[in-house]
């Protein structure tokens, strides 16, 4: 039987370093609102799956794989998500939230996953 504890070694320490900007954001109603996720691995050709997911039961606004070195350009969110856009410029995706409303306050995680 496989546990979690063989892959790790595998991996290898910091395979995957994902930060997420800003910390906190104030804004008033109409904005448009960019949410940043910088991505770092330790592995040239790496594909990703990305999840930006929301609190307050919403769960996953938008998901998509990504190739590390293949930008993507802003591509449109499922409707849960409305108007919102994912742009991949490696190392940095940005979702953006046009003319946001007071019910588009919460937290926001961007969620990275290394396929392998």
């Amino acid at each position: 039987m496989w546990q979690l504890g063989v892959l790790i070694p595998l991996l290898g320490a910091g395979a995957l370093r994902v930060t997420q900007e800003p910390g906190e954001l104030r804004v008033t109603a109409g904005d448009t609102v960019a949410l940043q996720c910088q991505v770092e691995v330790a592995e040239g050709e790496a594909v990703l799956r990305m999840e930006w997911v929301r609190d307050g039961g919403l769960g996953v606004l938008c998901a998509t794989r990504l190739r590390l070195g293949t930008p993507l350009s802003p591509s449109p969110c499922p409707r849960r998500a409305r108007g919102a856009q994912l742009a991949w410029h490696p190392p940095r995706a940005t979702l953006s939230l046009p003319q946001v409303q007071g019910n588009d306050s919460g937290s926001y995680l961007c969620r990275v996953t290394l396929e392998i």
